[in-house]
């Protein structure tokens, strides 16, 4: 008879950042990335922003693996299914350090954005640590269930955007449809949706808006 028992233990991962931090900097970003992902090939999405303007910061996802079987190209996935109240926990542990290493207590103008997989890391985040911010961006991805608009409460300045593909196929219109009301339940005050006409990719250009 087999039995699952559980230990802790110390970790190191790596986070990457786009630009430098300097008194010129306007915006600073946290933006959690979606399935398949490194962290450094995320930041090309932001490379069109103003470099003397906007510092981007990019977690990194810590259970990486090859991808399409080809054991070539890597990527990484931030939560399953598997134990994931756990994992969780061990997400969010992470991105406290990434928040203290980087001083984003002391900033202004922070915006954190997750793209697909990586808004359920993003939302469970800013929620459960109550982390402020001045924008919470959610790309083409849904807020986990367990969250509520008490949740978010905290967040008195904060707007809201949700950002989806029409062509989106992990988005489909029934599935929009069910979203767009509760985020507005959600988010009853500030929060804006913005659409674009294509698939499950990210959209610079609309990014560019929150610049």
């Amino acid at each position: 008879m087999s039995t699952e028992k559980q230990l802790s233990y110390r970790a190191t991962n790596t986070y990457s950042v786009l630009n430098s931090f300097t008194s010129k900097t306007k915006n600073v970003w946290l933006v959690c990335h979606g399935i398949g992902y490194l962290s450094r090939y995320f930041l090309r999405h932001f490379t069109h922003l103003n470099p003397e303007e906007n510092y981007i910061i990019a977690p990194q996802a810590q259970s990486k693996y090859y991808l399409n079987n080809e054991y070539k190209h890597v990527g990484a996935s931030w939560l399953t299914r598997e134990n994931t109240e756990a994992e969780i926990e061990n997400v969010l542990n992470y991105l406290d350090e990434v928040y203290k290493a980087e001083n984003l207590s002391n900033v202004q103008n922070l915006n954190i954005l997750g793209y697909s997989q990586g808004v359920s890391v993003a939302t469970r985040w800013v929620a459960r640590r109550k982390i402020k911010c001045d924008r919470l961006i959610m790309h083409s991805g849904k807020v986990p269930q367990e969250l509520k608009a008490e949740d978010f409460l905290f967040l008195k300045n904060t707007s809201f955007s949700f950002i989806y593909g029409t062509e989106d196929k992990y988005l489909k219109k029934g599935i929009i449809e069910v979203e767009e009301k509760r985020l507005y339940k959600l988010f009853p005050q500030k929060l804006e949706i913005l659409s674009f006409d294509s698939g499950h990719e990210v959209n610079t250009e609309l990014i560019s808006k929150f610049a």
